[in-house]
């Protein structure tokens, strides 16, 4: 999981920030601006390849 995110931040779509919680240094990550219009880019081309999957499965082509 750790190179994703690592990943995710070097594309600038996530920012981290540290902070300590019971006596240990945690490492908190938040979506980014950009991330955020990035994740919408995704959901829409999943939308879109999930209904022209669909039409397939059901025999609807466009044909």
């Amino acid at each position: 999981m750790y190179p994703i995110l690592r990943r995710l931040k070097k594309e600038g779509w996530l920012e981290t920030y540290d902070q300590a919680y019971e006596g240990r240094n945690r490492r908190y990550y938040k979506i980014t601006e950009l991330g955020t219009g990035e994740l919408t880019r995704i959901r829409e081309n999943w939308k879109e390849l999930k209904e022209a999957t669909d039409a397939i499965l059901e025999g609807n082509d466009g044909n």
